[in-house]
This record gives structure tokens, C-alpha cells and sequence, in this order.
């Protein structure tokens, strides 16, 4: 004989999983605009059958269902499409930052421009050309020197500019870092609590979520590998349990950074052994300093070529001893060319002869430029003071000779050896060449790398995000669910009311 209470039990199990049902719908339709919130469902499952096995079992005709139970409640995630995104993230990631540092140095330079340092070259030869043809005008002579000083403050200011820049470079290396080391300090503490919550039967969904988001953002900075292990316990067979986190090395090999709810912290170190902070621009990238778990370093050369940002931002600042990095490199060219200008004009000044004054003769020329690099020339003071000291003559005692200063203006087409062969200003006009490309090239990998995320993350969003349409029509179904369950009880008790109430009151 079947159970008089049976069907009340299997209809109250239809209440509560339904009503379990619809508590998750109201959670995702909750979080439809959380960042990194996953859909969740409650897997059902049939319960046991009536009658159990055993030698007491009853004889009836069938193996009657008992009702249904929430098995579990799941986030719907796709670890494929996860592990596709942070790897577009980690390229990205590096031309983002590529762009952006090209982009500030475009910035600098402004080329071509009526304001820049080849304007300034411009203005220059073209003053000269004027005073060759009054050489023993003092105006003249004094446009000149403003135009010098002009030319000097532009190689003074792009250097400074540039220097300033690589110094905060420097600074966003330091400050990523310090995010670094935070996202790994909370990925292990919430490895923990996951350790502490899995061995229960529980699914916490959403510190899966946290976690994820998380290893989202570390993504961007250096190329990750991610590695499950499992929690123990009475924990579920689709339980995710806590995550390792390591770093992918260029030979293929693997730093730890994340094992359970231990983590490791880096430092960025320099070749001076001191953290890199943008301070001191001499000393360039050396290694990063791994401290916890397994300890270690890891050198440039181990680095992932052009993956992630914290490798693009090493790029730009420099690495090694001196270094050598984008800022550098071009801080390097403009000192070559500052310097091969001081040479050659000053070559060229000395071969000419000063104007005769009523107190000074005629002499031959001095140096007119001093210092070393674009950040050191400047005119000197003397020429400053008394332009007469400009080397205009070719012919010592001709006031009116202006050949020496045609010499100068003409020294814009003179081909130097210091530069392989170019002048001054085609040598920049390489610079700003170089510069140009470099750019299209971050500008268009960092479209490519945006558009293929683009396109990973709607893939993702597909699997994992709310739709409230979806979501109001399960709201729907499982709310009819639970009305049938709670009419199914009604009928239940309907039917006992006159098992126990009506039975034997016959004639009554």
C-alpha cells in the first residue's frame, strides 16, 4: 500500500525548488548590470523512487516518482571563451600601451608645425641668410641670437618634455605593480574563503565571479595561466574550487604567483638595484623580484615579447644598462643630433671673423654654441652680450663680408658623418618618421587586438550575461510551477479531508 502522505511530501519538494527557482531569477534579474556577474540556474533532479529496495518493500503496481529536488545552483560560464578573452586582453593590453606612449611623444614633437623644433631650425637658417646680406646690421645681428636662443630652448624643452614622460612611465610601472600585488592578495583571500565554503556542498557562485573579474584585470597586464584544484570534502563534482595563478614565461615555462591562498608580491627592480619609480632615468629596467611563494626573478629576456602592459610600459621606459627602450632611444638620437648641430656650426664659426667695434678688432670666430645633448646647448653668454662676436666675414676686416654666414644658413644641406650621411634636419625628419610609423602600427594592432576582444567578449556575454527577457519568461514558468504545486497540494488535501473526515459516517 502506498503512503497516505506521500503526494503532500512530493508537492511540498515542487514548492520549495520551484520557489529556489525563482529566488535565482530574482538574483540574476538583480545583477543583470553587475560587472562580471555570470547567470545562474538550479539544476533539477528527480528524487528517489517509491518503494526503496529492501525485502520489505511493498507490492505496487510501479515505481512511483517522489517529486524533485535543487541539485545544485550553477553559474553558466564557458572556460574556452575565458581563457580566449584574457588572451586578447594580454595583447591589447601591451599596444594599448604602446599607443598611448607614441601618442604623448607625438605630442612633444608637434610635427609638422609652425612651432616645433624644424620651424625652429627654419627660422634660424633663414636669419642667417638675412644678416649675410647686412652683416654690420646690429639688428640683424640681434634676430640672430634670439633666433638661437629660440633653437636652443626647443632642443631644451622637446628633451625636458620627453624626459618628464619617460619619468612617468616610470612612475605607471610603479603603480601597476602595486595593483599587481593587490589583485594576486585578493585572489588568494578569495581562494580561501572558497576552501572554507566548497567542502560544505555549497556553490559560491559569486566569488567565482569575483575571482574571475579579477584574473580579468591581471590578464591585461602579462600573459596568465590559470589551474583548478579541487577543494575535497563533501564539495560538488562541478564545484570550481580555488585557482592557481602563474605568469607564462617567453620559453614557455611558468612562474607561480597564486597557489591556493598563498600569493607571491612583485617588485620591479632597476639596474641600480633600487625599485623602478620614473625617478631616476639612467638606471633602466633590470628584473622583476618575486617574493613569496617560490621566490625568484625573471629577466627581460624572459618576458613575453610585446604581451601585456607591463612589458609595453618596460618597452618605452628602457631595460638593461644603459638602457634601451623607446624613450631612450629617442632621447639618444635627439642628443645625437643636438650634438652633431654644435659640431658642425661651430666648425663653421670658427672659420669666419668677427665685426671690428671702436674699442675691439676684428678676430676670428669662437665657438657659438655650448654644452653636450639637446638638453645642455645653449648659446654662450659672450655672443649673447655683444653680437659682434657673429662670424659673419670670411675675411678678417671686411665689415661688409656676409660669406661665412652664408657657410652657416647653407650648413641646413650639409650631409654630417656623425649623422650617416643625413643633415640636421633630415635626421629629425627620420625621427619624426619612425615616429609616424611606430604609431600606425600600435594604433592599427591595438584596433585589431580591441575589435577581436570586442567580438570575444560578446561571445562570452552571450553564455554568461542576464537576459531579462529570458530571465521574465523562467520567472513565468517557474511561478506556474509553483502555482500547480501549491494546487496539487490543495487537491491533496481535499482528498485526505474526506479519507479522515467522511469515512465511516454512514447515514450520518
Amino acid at each position: 500500500m502506498g503512503s497516505t502522505f506521500m503526494g503532500l511530501e512530493t508537492s511540498k519538494r515542487g514548492l520549495f525548488t520551484q520557489q529556489s527557482a525563482l529566488y535565482t531569477t530574482g538574483h540574476n534579474i538583480s545583477n543583470a548590470n553587475t560587472l562580471g556577474f555570470s547567470r545562474q540556474r538550479v539544476n533539477m533532479e528527480a528524487t528517489l523512487g517509491y518503494p526503496g529496495t529492501g525485502l520489505n518493500a511493498p507490492k505496487i503496481a510501479g515505481h512511483l516518482g517522489t517529486g524533485v529536488q535543487a541539485q545544485s545552483v550553477q553559474r553558466i560560464r564557458d572556460e574556452f571563451i575565458d581563457r580566449q578573452y584574457r588572451q586578447e586582453t594580454t595583447k591589447l593590453g601591451y599596444w594599448e600601451s604602446r599607443a598611448n606612449a607614441i601618442s604623448q611623444i607625438e605630442d612633444i614633437v608637434t610635427e609638422p608645425s609652425d612651432y616645433g623644433l624644424n620651424a625652429a631650425l627654419d627660422q634660424f637658417w633663414s636669419s642667417l641668410h638675412d644678416l649675410s646680406a647686412s652683416p654690420e646690421n646690429a639688428a640683424t645681428r640681434k634676430v640672430v641670437i634670439q633666433r638661437a636662443l629660440h633653437l636652443a630652448d626647443s632642443f631644451n624643452y622637446t628633451h625636458k618634455q620627453l624626459s618628464d614622460i619617460q619619468g612617468n612611465v616610470g612612475n605607471e610601472i610603479k603603480v601597476s605593480t602595486d595593483d599587481i600585488n593587490s589583485i594576486l592578495k585578493q585572489i588568494a583571500s578569495i581562494n580561501e574563503q572558497i576552501q572554507a565554503i566548497e567542502p560544505n556542498g555549497y556553490m559560491p557562485n559569486d566569488l567565482y565571479d569575483a575571482r574571475d573579474v579579477l584574473i580579468d584585470e591581471l590578464s591585461q597586464y602579462f600573459p596568465i595561466e590559470t589551474e583548478r584544484v579541487k577543494s575535497g570534502g563533501n564539495a560538488l563534482a562541478i564545484a570550481e574550487g580555488s585557482l592557481n595563478v602563474s605568469i607564462k614565461l617567453a620559453d614557455g615555462s611558468k612562474i607561480d604567483l597564486v597557489k591556493g591562498k598563498d600569493f607571491a608580491q612583485l617588485d620591479i627592480m632597476d639596474t641600480s638595484n633600487n625599485k623602478l619609480d620614473g625617478t631616476d632615468l639612467t638606471a633602466g629596467f633590470n628584473e622583476i623580484k618575486i617574493t613569496g611563494l617560490g621566490g625568484g626573478s625573471i629577466s627581460y629576456n624572459q618576458l613575453a615579447p610585446s604581451k601585456g602592459k607591463l612589458v609595453s610600459l618596460i618597452d618605452s621606459f628602457g631595460h638593461g644598462n644603459p638602457p634601451t627602450g623607446y624613450f631612450t632611444d629617442t632621447l639618444a638620437k635627439l642628443d645625437t643630433m643636438a650634438n652633431a648641430f654644435i659640431k658642425e656650426f661651430n666648425d663653421l664659426h670658427k672659420m669666419g671673423f668677427t665685426l671690428a667695434d671702436g674699442t675691439t678688432a676684428s678676430t676670428a670666430g669662437q665657438d657659438f654654441f655650448e654644452g653636450t645633448g639637446a638638453s645642455g646647448i645653449k648659446v654662450l653668454d659672450d655672443i649673447i652680450k655683444n653680437p659682434n662676436l657673429i662670424a659673419v666675414s670670411d675675411v678678417q676686416g671686411e665689415a661688409g663680408n656676409g660669406k661665412n654666414a652664408i657657410k652657416l644658413a647653407n650648413m641646413k644641406f650639409n650631409k654630417l658623418t656623425d649623422l650617416n650621411g643625413a643633415t640636421i634636419q633630415s635626421f629629425y625628419q627620420g625621427i619624426i618618421g619612425q615616429l609616424g610609423v611606430d604609431g600606425e602600427q600600435a594604433n592599427r594592432l591595438q584596433t585589431n587586438s580591441g575589435t577581436i576582444l570586442l567580438t570575444v567578449a560578446n561571445n562570452r556575454a552571450s553564455v554568461s550575461s542576464v537576459s531579462l527577457d529570458e530571465e521574465m519568461t523562467n520567472m513565468i514558468t517557474f511561478q506556474q510551477a509553483y502555482n500547480a504545486n501549491a494546487r496539487m497540494i490543495t487537491v491533496i488535501d481535499e482528498t485526505l479531508d474526506k479519507i479522515i473526515n467522511g469515512m465511516g459516517r454512514v447515514g450520518l
